[in-house]
């Protein structure tokens, strides 16, 4: 399927990046949100062993959000238990207290939050303000921590909104620094409508180091509006970000961000980390049969480019 008897592709390595990236994978959960038709859970389910079984690691489950707001979640009580003895991390988004209680009742170890940078989107997405929405997660990453459990800070809008446009970074920062005083293990910086390009990047990440945020705790989570996902991924790992989100075969949007489109897919990411001999543990060739596949379920072509070239090449 790949390409790797004919040495491609070429592994160049370039100065001052890291020799390790960790792939948080988003397909299961925010890659398959906003689909239309139900996927059912036996089809979630065995998406996510084919990922685990690819050499991900990280695989975001589900959300356990109220069915009401994204119904193709839904069935999140009914979904982990079948996948829970992975021998992965399972991340699962959880909105309130509530969200937290299921979770925890399901085992759940590794659990996420998520703010926005703007009021708009705070708005939009969480029916309150910015503040408003922190204070609502203090108890929930409290409660969690006093588990002993993961907790993950989403902040949306990081570098640009639907209804404010530019995001200053002194904004995003303040957010980040609240989400880590509370107690969050790591934050994800969220492109949420793709607008960033690599200064763009550059710039967030140098203002959060200097205000004391450890480039360790941060990941970074592109989509591809723009077609920039990847030239931003590469600024991103310049600054020295080891963490980055990506959806298998590029799957997902947001229900809230109608410009939202797809995320950065997994597989156009390890293409160009195996090139630049950047370690990520994933299997090209089962991922992208792993996509492939999926796409086949939801009844239409892989949006990954990469998918599309090794598929082809397979036929």
């Amino acid at each position: 399927m790949s390409t790797p008897e004919l040495g491609l592709p070429m592994v160049v390595p370039a100065p001052g990046l890291p020799a390790r990236v960790r792939v948080h994978e988003v397909g299961a959960r925010d890659g398959l949100q906003n689909e239309k038709g139900t996927v059912p859970t036996d089809v979630k389910a065995e998406f996510i062993r084919r990922l685990a079984g690819a050499g991900l690691t990280t695989i975001e489950a589900t959300s356990f959000v109220h069915p009401k707001w994204v119904p193709q979640l839904a069935d999140a009580e009914q979904l982990f238990p079948q996948v829970a003895d992975l021998p992965v991390d399972l991340p699962v988004l959880v909105p309130n207290e509530r969200g937290l209680d299921r979770a925890l009742a399901l085992g759940a170890r590794r659990v996420a939050v998520f703010a926005s940078a703007t009021e708009s989107f705070a708005k939009a997405n969480l029916n309150r303000t910015v503040d408003e929405a922190l204070a609502m997660f203090e108890p929930v990453v409290a409660r969690a921590k006093a588990a002993d459990v993961h907790v993950r800070g989403y902040l949306s809008m990081c570098f640009g909104d639907p209804w404010e446009g530019s995001v200053p970074a002194a904004q995003v920062v303040k957010v980040c620094r609240a989400l880590l005083d509370m107690g969050c293990d790591e934050l994800s910086l969220g492109d949420t409508i793709g607008v960033a390009t690599p200064g763009h990047v550059r710039q967030l990440l140098t203002a959060l180091v200097e205000q004391g945020v450890a480039v360790e705790t941060l990941g970074v989570h592109f989509h591809d509006t723009y077609g920039q996902a990847l030239a931003n991924t590469y600024a991103a790992l310049e600054h020295g970000v080891t963490t980055v989100d990506a959806s298998a075969g590029g799957l997902g949007g947001c229900p809230y961000a109608k410009s939202a489109t797809g995320n950065l897919a997994t597989e156009d990411l390890v293409w160009m980390l195996r090139g630049l001999g950047i370690h990520t543990g994933v299997d090209l060739d089962r991922l992208v049969a792993t996509s492939a596949w999926m796409a086949e379920q939801l009844g239409r072509p892989s949006p990954s480019r990469t998918v599309r070239a090794l598929s082809h090449k397979e036929r």
